[in-house]
């Protein structure tokens, strides 16, 4: 337990993936007795409150409903930036006359950052994903300076940051540089990890645990093995994959298949279904992944750290950002085979599960990393860390 009760405020974007990651640990925090106040858009509300967590209703203008994210990467930070300076004001409001003794916030949440150094209170940023090495902006960030539009977005930036009440206002350092991190992710995920900050920057590794997923499932009986096929939650709009999946692994000797299709591909549109597959809008990963042999994956890191956790080998399909990079770790890590979407034929993806699953060194380290992730901590190591900022 902490010292004393304190109030411990999260400040997020109501993007799925980047709230589940540390639910578990703001559901920890609130029972070793603190009070938890999270800000986030009310559409999500349901998520938090679950946790024990108030709501700090915080009205968001990121297109996370509609799925609607412009292609271009610069256009994408603008929303971000723009959600941020909208998103403050709230959260003065909000915390004027309560301030937290200390702030979480998601990567993607200026405006908690901007907060609470305005009101000179420590903070902590709770990363769903890799984090920035020595390095980084030369390797990455000179590569995003110079897109179209680049210097203006850092000059809008610059601007909102000298004005907005935030103590650092170099943009690099506000959007990629926290005073104090933890990394909810499997260290062996983090490329160029040996030039990570680890004075500033903890991996925690994945922070969960499987029994707190709502919905049942239950491995059929006679099942010799069972693969979970899942794009994650923004890119399941693809009936002609999941096609290509049931022709791949439909009936399949030996293998039950869990489709998950998300809510905007009607599984009319698949065809019939294989006796051995069962179809869903969404599934409980996390408990599945506990009792499968195999994954196919878009590579989002939520998806990753929790195959990697659970011990299974994964063909990676990636679908954008982080997740050609995360796909790739995944392949140098030894425990997946990549497959890139316009190459997902039923052929293809059938040879690579067989392959992997079939190899006893795949078997080997993924019984290895599994072991090492779970050793990370998880939820109670990123609550005690937590705790021990409190001042």
């Amino acid at each position: 337990m902490s010292r004393r009760r304190a109030h411990i405020a999260m400040a997020g974007i109501p993007a799925v993936s980047h709230i589940r990651p540390s639910l578990d640990v703001i559901r920890e925090l609130v029972a070793r007795g603190h009070r938890v106040t999270y800000a986030n858009d009310p559409a999500v509300a349901d998520l938090i409150t679950a946790t024990g967590a108030e709501l700090v209703p915080c009205a968001s203008v990121l297109p996370v409903a509609d799925n609607d994210w412009p292609e271009d990467p610069v256009a994408a930070m603008d929303l971000f930036l723009d959600d941020a300076v909208q998103a403050l004001p709230q959260l003065r409001a909000a915390y004027r006359d309560d301030p937290a003794d200390l702030y979480l916030y998601d990567i993607g949440a200026y405006a908690a950052r901007a907060l609470a150094e305005e009101q000179g209170r420590p903070l902590v940023q709770l990363s769903p994903t890799f984090v920035a090495w020595e390095g980084y902006e030369e390797e990455i960030g000179a590569h995003l300076r110079a897109l179209p539009g680049a210097d203006a977005h850092r000059a809008k930036f610059a601007r909102w940051l000298a004005a907005c009440g935030a103590s650092t206002t170099d943009v690099d350092a506000f959007s990629g540089r926290p005073p104090r991190c933890l990394a909810l992710i499997p260290g062996a995920m983090q490329p160029h990890a040996d030039r990570v900050d680890t004075d500033t920057v903890t991996f925690v590794g994945p922070c969960f645990d499987p029994r707190t997923e709502t919905g049942d499932w239950t491995r059929p009986a006679g099942a010799e093995n069972v693969l979970l096929v899942s794009l994650g939650s923004a890119y399941t709009r693809q009936p002609e994959f999941y096609r290509q999946c049931l022709a791949a692994y439909g009936d399949l000797p030996g293998w039950h298949v869990v489709l998950q299709i998300g809510r905007h591909t009607d599984p009319k549109e698949l065809g019939g279904i294989p006796a051995n597959v069962e179809v869903h809008p969404w599934v409980p990963q996390r408990a599945i992944l506990e009792d499968a042999d195999a994954f196919v994956t878009h590579a989002g890191m939520g998806g990753c750290g929790e195959g990697l956790r659970a011990g299974v080998p994964m063909i990676a399909v990636p679908q954008g950002v982080d997740q050609f990079m995360n796909a790739d770790r995944l392949v140098e890590l030894g425990v997946a085979r990549r497959v890139d979407t316009g190459e997902a034929t039923a052929e293809t993806l059938r040879a690579a599960l067989l392959d992997l699953t079939g190899d006893p060194e795949v078997a080997r380290r993924s019984a290895r990393l599994s072991a090492a992730t779970r050793t990370e901590g998880g939820t109670a190591h990123a609550a005690d860390l937590i705790e021990a900022l409190l001042p």
